[in-house]
């Protein structure tokens, strides 16, 4: 697989988002199944590997670093905290917090070294931008952790460009990561400019739309009730029924490209700059292969023009979070029209 670069870290084009196999879109996988999918996707040449505390409640991290410990000198690893399942009520219950204190953050990469089995984190995101701290004081943090040794560089997720400055004047920021896809193009807006400017790679998530570009996606009625799309306006309504009357004609276009639905996604991503590196993710090891392969595909310009009539801003209905994410998030939105 070809190679990009990823702050001081060179890695595979295509990544693994380490999601899927145990949160939000389903049921999670067996450890076996995580166990193959992890390998899959690393034999077919990623190198490029990302999970989060979030994730699993810290199942993902744990699935990580015990099927890939050992081969932990062969990939970048990535991970993430200020956003992460806690017993508020004591209860045994987790909750999704989002928390960005430096107390926090310290404590959170403790225990994720630890799940992860490993000594340091190449690149250590900050997941959301927790708007009771500032930016600066939680980049700060991630900065004491650079010094002392647990992790390599600092990224950020979900933020938008006025933050993405202010967080770099505290410390460079390697990487940002946020939702970019055809179906997806706020980073568009001003953020992906952004991080050119200051040198900051952009990793891209979701890079298939949550399943819908891939064809897997288009009825809900076969999520389960804690499938995170189930709150996800594009997914459900007038909005899915206007986002499915492109669809086939899009699955067309790959047919005739020669590659799966998933695999056009990742190589529409992949051909918008060379600082660009999309993260899909699989609880499938033949769709990790498949996922692998897409920078392989190779789009004309009259092609990515096609796409990009197809499917933009104007042309998909609904927001790709609801209310109470959105207010979460600190990206660009596009202006209603």
């Amino acid at each position: 697989m070809s190679t990009r670069q990823l702050g001081p870290f060179q890695v595979s084009a295509t990544g693994f988002g380490c999601m899927n196999v145990c949160h939000a879109y389903g049921p999670a996988a067996s450890d076996a199944q995580a166990e193959a999918v992890f390998n899959a996707a690393l034999d077919a040449g990623v190198t490029h590997f990302d999970t989060a505390a979030l994730y699993g409640f810290g199942l993902s991290e744990t699935w990580v670093g015990k099927f890939l410990s050992k081969r932990r000198s062969e990939f970048t690893l990535a991970s993430k905290c200020g956003m992460q399942g806690v017993d508020v009520e004591g209860d045994g219950k987790l909750v999704r917090v989002i928390d960005g204190r430096p107390a926090t953050i310290r404590q959170t990469c403790e225990d994720a070294l630890k799940r992860l089995n490993t000594d340091v984190i190449d690149l250590y995101y900050l997941h959301r931008w927790d708007k009771q701290v500032a930016i600066e004081e939680s980049v700060g943090a991630l900065a004491d952790l650079i010094t002392a040794g647990k992790i390599r560089a600092i990224g950020l997720s979900e933020v938008s460009s006025d933050t993405l400055r202010r967080a770099h004047r505290e410390h460079p920021i390697a990487a940002l990561q946020t939702e970019y896809s055809l179906w997806t193009r706020n980073p568009e807006i001003s953020v992906l400019q952004t991080c050119r400017e200051l040198g900051t790679a952009f990793v891209a998530f979701s890079p298939v739309a949550r399943g819908f570009l891939a064809g897997t996606a288009s009825d809900p009625s076969v999520f389960t009730p804690k499938d995170i799309r189930m709150g996800m306006p594009r997914f459900h309504g007038d909005a899915l029924a206007h986002n499915q009357l492109w669809l086939d004609t899009y699955k067309t276009i790959a047919a005739d490209v020669g590659c799966t639905p998933a695999q056009l996604a990742i190589a529409w991503l992949l051909h918008q700059g060379d600082d660009i590196l999309p993260i899909p993710g699989t609880g499938n090891p033949a769709h990790a292969v498949e996922n692998a392969r897409a920078d392989q595909v190779t789009l004309s310009a009259e092609l990515l023009a096609r796409l990009d009539a197809l499917i933009n801003q104007g042309t998909v209905m609904g927001g790709r979070y609801n209310a109470q994410a959105e207010r979460e998030v600190d990206t660009e939105t596009f202006s209603a029209t």
